[in-house]
């Protein structure tokens, strides 16, 4: 008689955060207003594990302009977003949405110091 032994039965589920579909077309189509204007220029998705990075850069060859990071956040128990500008900490919120206002406002008003 064989016996069954279940390798992964005390493992914990593994935590990969990405960004799902409706989180990819609205940053998407932020992106492709700054891209109109002639402002940004590429993109990047980064996952690495614990959070998503969607980079946006002037340049292909620079550092990126902006990061919008989707992380867990307390224990795991919701999802947050926070938007970079290098090492600086724009905006942070739970909704995707209100975290683009701050790209919206920047197209209306014409940029970010």
């Amino acid at each position: 008689m064989t016996a069954v032994y279940y390798l992964n039965k005390n493992k914990k589920p593994s935590l990969h955060v990405t960004f799902n579909r409706s989180e990819l077309g609205l940053l998407l189509s932020v992106y492709s207003e700054k891209v109109a204007k002639g402002e940004w220029r590429d993109y990047a998705i980064d996952l690495l594990g614990d959070c998503a990075v969607f980079s946006i850069f002037r340049h292909a060859h620079e550092n990126p302009l902006f990061a919008v990071v989707k992380s867990t956040g307390h224990k795991n128990k919701y999802e947050e977003f926070t938007v970079f500008k290098g090492p600086k900490k724009l905006q942070k919120s739970r909704n995707l949405n209100e975290v683009l206002e701050l790209f919206k406002d920047m197209l209306a008003s014409g940029g970010i110091n």
